[in-house]
This record gives C-alpha cells, sequence and structure tokens, in this order.
C-alpha cells in the first residue's frame, strides 16, 4: 500500500517537472489572446439571413487571408449568425480589419465611359457631324455637330449603390487613391466574367522595379478569358471589386515593354491561362489584390457589428495587472494555509505548484497545437480555480479533524477521511464543472475563455487531489516528525496534541 502511495506520488511529480522543463527548454510559452498582447477584433454578420454552410465557407475564405497576412494564432469563430474575428498581436490594425471584412466580389467589367468625380457634375457629350450633305443650286452644306448636356441627377450617371452592383446590370462605379478619394467614375457594361475564372495570383515586380500582380486562370477561366481579351482588344476591362474598381487596364495584343507606361494595361499575347495586371501600384496595393484574388470572395457580403482595438502597451500593462493579482492571491491564500493547518499548509503549497506546472505545459501545448489563446478572461478562470482548489484541500483537512476528534489516530485518519472527503471533493468539482461546460456552450466572447480554463483546472483538481494530495498526507501522517514537531507538526495543524497521538 505505501508502495503504491509512492509510486503514485513520484509519478505525478515526475510528470509534472518533466512537461514544465520540456516547455521551457523547447522555448514555448503560452498564445496571449487579443487583450493582453493588443490588436484587432471584428464582429462580422451578413447582411441578408444565409444558411450555415455559407457562413462555413465564409470562415475558411477570411481564415486564409489571414493567414497570408502573417497574422500569428487568429481566433477565428462562428457565434450564431455571426463571424467573430481576433487578430492578437497585428501591427498594421486598419489593414487587416479591411481585407477580414471585404467581400472581394471580383467581376471584370468593359468600359463604357469614363465620368466625373462627382456624380453631381452634368455630363457632356459632343456627337460628330454626320455626312449629310444637302446640295441646293450647287452649294453644299454640312449638319452641324450637336451637344447633349445630361443632368446631374440622370439615373444612367449616378454612382451605383453597392448592393445594386450586380454582375448582369450596366453600373457607374467609382475609382479611388490609396487615401480613399474618387478620382474617377467609370461606366461599366455587365460582367463578362468574374473572380472564380483565377486560381491563383501573386504580387511581383518587373524589370524596371515597378510592382504588378501576375494572377493563373483555372482551365475554364482560361478559355473565357481568351475570349475576353479577344472582343474587346484596345479597350479599357476594369477589375471591380466590391463596388469599387481597383484597376481598369487596357486589353493589347502586343507584349508590354514596361517602358514609360503607368496606365494598368492586361497583356495578352500567348496568354496561355497566365496574365499581368500592371499601373502605378505600390507595393501594399499590388499584394492586397494578389491576395483577395487569390482567396476569392466571400459568398455573402458582411458588414461590421463591433470593432475593438487594444494597444500593445494596454495589452501588456493588462497581462501585469493580472500576474499582480495572481500573484498577491496565492501568496495569500498559501501563508493563510500554512498558519491554519501547519505542516498541511506545505502539501497545499506543493499541490499548487503541481497544478501550476501541469496547467502551465497544457495552455502552452494547446496554444501551440490548436491555436488556444490565453485571455484576460481565461486567466480571471485561472485564479477563480484557485479557490476551487483550495477548496479541496479544506473539505479533506476538515474531515481529518472530524476523525482525529472522533478518537482516531492521524496515521489512522489519513486514508479514511480522504475516501469520504473524496466523495465531496468529486461533488463539488462536478458541479464547478457542469457550471464552466454551460457557460462554455452557451455564450459568447470572453465568457467562453474564462469558462474553458475554468473547466480544465476543475479536472486537474479531481486528479491531483487523487493522485497527490491523497499519497503526500498519508505519508505525512506516518512521519512523526512532521505530525508531532511542535510548531509546524500535522497534529498542531489539526488541533491535537501530540500528547494525544502517541497515547
Amino acid at each position: 500500500m505505501r508502495r503504491s502511495q509512492l509510486v503514485s506520488l513520484v509519478v505525478v511529480l515526475a510528470v509534472a517537472v518533466g512537461a514544465l522543463l520540456a516547455t521551457l527548454v523547447a522555448g514555448n510559452s503560452p498564445q496571449l489572446g487579443l487583450d493582453l498582447q493588443g490588436g484587432a477584433s471584428v464582429v462580422l454578420a451578413p447582411k441578408n439571413k444565409v444558411d450555415s454552410g455559407v457562413l462555413d465557407q465564409s470562415i475558411e475564405i477570411i481564415r486564409s487571408r489571414v493567414d497570408a497576412i502573417g497574422v500569428a494564432e487568429p481566433d477565428i469563430s462562428r457565434q450564431g449568425n455571426s463571424i467573430v474575428v481576433q487578430l492578437p498581436g497585428v501591427k498594421n490594425k486598419d489593414r487587416a480589419l479591411q481585407l477580414v471584412g471585404t467581400t472581394a466580389q471580383l467581376f471584370f467589367r468593359p468600359v463604357i465611359q469614363a465620368l466625373p468625380a462627382s456624380d453631381k457634375t452634368p455630363v457632356t457629350t459632343t456627337t460628330a457631324p454626320r455626312a449629310t450633305t444637302t446640295t441646293v443650286a450647287g452649294a453644299t452644306t454640312t449638319a452641324p455637330a450637336t451637344t447633349t448636356t445630361a443632368p446631374a441627377n440622370d439615373v444612367s450617371t449616378k454612382t451605383t449603390p453597392r448592393e445594386d452592383d450586380k454582375p448582369g446590370a450596366t453600373v457607374v462605379l467609382p475609382m479611388k487613391d490609396r487615401h480613399g478619394n474618387v478620382t474617377q467614375r467609370l461606366q461599366l457594361g455587365p460582367s463578362e466574367l468574374t473572380g472564380r475564372a483565377i486560381s491563383s495570383a501573386r504580387a511581383n515586380l518587373d524589370a524596371n522595379g515597378q510592382w504588378l500582380v501576375e494572377f493563373t486562370l483555372t482551365g475554364k477561366g482560361s478559355t473565357a478569358f481568351d475570349a475576353l481579351a479577344a472582343k474587346y482588344v484596345g479597350r479599357q476591362v476594369a477589375i471591380d471589386l466590391d463596388g469599387v474598381v481597383k484597376s481598369a487596364p487596357t486589353i493589347q495584343q502586343a507584349k508590354f515593354n514596361g517602358r514609360g507606361q503607368s496606365a494598368p494595361t492586361i497583356q495578352t499575347a500567348h496568354f496561355g491561362g497566365r496574365g499581368q495586371i500592371t499601373g502605378s501600384f505600390t507595393q501594399r496595393e499590388a499584394k492586397d489584390l494578389a491576395l483577395v484574388l487569390r482567396y476569392g470572395s466571400l459568398p455573402v457580403q458582411l458588414e461590421r457589428q463591433s470593432v475593438q482595438t487594444v494597444s500593445a502597451t494596454l495589452g501588456k500593462d493588462s497581462l501585469s495587472a493580472g500576474l499582480t493579482a495572481g500573484a498577491i492571491g496565492l501568496a495569500l491564500v498559501a501563508l493563510y494555509m500554512l498558519a491554519y493547518y501547519r505542516a498541511l499548509g506545505l502539501v497545499v503549497w506543493l499541490g499548487l505548484g503541481v497544478s501550476a506546472a501541469l496547467m502551465y505545459s497544457i495552455v502552452t501545448y494547446l496554444g501551440q497545437s490548436s491555436g488556444l489563446a490565453l485571455t484576460l478572461a481565461g486567466t480571471t478562470g485561472i485564479i477563480v480555480s484557485v479557490g476551487v482548489t483550495v477548496d479541496s484541500y479544506i473539505v479533506y483537512f476538515e474531515r481529518l479533524k472530524d476523525e482525529v476528534r472522533a478518537g482516531k489516530t492521524v496515521r489512522s485518519s489519513v486514508d479514511r477521511g480522504f475516501s469520504r472527503a473524496y466523495r465531496t471533493i468529486l461533488a463539488a468539482d462536478t458541479s464547478s464543472f457542469i457550471g464552466a461546460m454551460l457557460l462554455y456552450l452557451l455564450t459568447v466572447g470572453p465568457v467562453r475563455g474564462f469558462a474553458f480554463f475554468l473547466g480544465l483546472s476543475t479536472l486537474l483538481d479531481v486528479v491531483i487531489a487523487y493522485f497527490f494530495t491523497r499519497p503526500m498526507v498519508i505519508l505525512l501522517g506516518r512521519s512523526r516528525l512532521f505530525t508531532e514537531a511542535r510548531w509546524v507538526g500535522v497534529a498542531r495543524g489539526l488541533a491535537v496534541q501530540p500528547a494525544e497521538e502517541v497515547a
């Protein structure tokens, strides 16, 4: 019996210490959530009611975009009919949020005409004189050119709302500069091709150091684009992305030589399923365009419900405050247990240390393997779980008191007392775990993090109580050094005189 208890104790210590050392040697640490390291969070919801399959597809496309911009351990989840995207540690928050929420509904449309930047400006068109000739007594007259001015509120020249940007419609869409200002508007014909024709795209530099976007088409897309190129040679074809013209390249048969041309062009000689979009792109513009072309459009238009940004400094302050609060609370609990239960308080110290080592190792492993992030709410759940763990010790120690007061010795009480106390510990921990599970399943946001870490700590408490606390107290109860020491003996902690133990 004593040997099995010793083996149990040694195994638990070996697992806890070994896991902690392996984690530290590997240089791993828990992944911190948005509120502890800073970043951005956005809640997206579809404008119209959609089924769950559409939302799941949207999540996969958003995850691909986020991975492409290099955000470490993003948290992208579905909560009801909303999509919650958390980007901890992201540097350029505005760019990341823009790429995440962009629907990326892509159309290739022929350009009909260029319009002024403002839809309040009248549009004037001039019709060239026709070859109409009238001969009277040897005199020839030609009809003069006619000029027509469309009013500012002419429906055909008003900017098309985003929701009316349908593939089969003739639309008027703006072109914007990098600051978001409208530089001009274009009247565009119905879509001839969609972004589904593109299989991959990437930003690259040409021989002159200018940024361009190279793209590859699918098999069907290649055939369709060749037909589009042949149909509109020498004309502009606009790239319509979410109701904004990103580029309006000119289809050229001749190969682009890259000399002094800033107007975007699509090269189509010997197309073969590949092409380039060139123009006055900055590095970021080229990469962003390539990214949305590469991963395709979202199957539904999403709108932002809420946006939260946390600075890195505020995140560090939150982490520091959380750790400080936890350390102070843990120290106070440890001192109280030592003062009240004497040597048994040392068991509490060791038990909390083993629990902390296992918790740190498990959280770090889940962070590396599954992307689990430790948030401020999760830290709160861990701190609260210290109370749950200490309650287990108190239940056991108080049961020992009852056994000793009934006339039994400390040595004979430790095992019997644990058997009866463990049922109470299991009942309390089960209640705590059920509460944590219900919180995790029925709530959203930070509360789920709190519930997860509370539930994990509760499970660890059950394991530690049986495989560590029980054998440790039993071994201490058999040692006269620990039971009868004058100031810190176990008997003192149980309010029993050492003389009674000897009798």
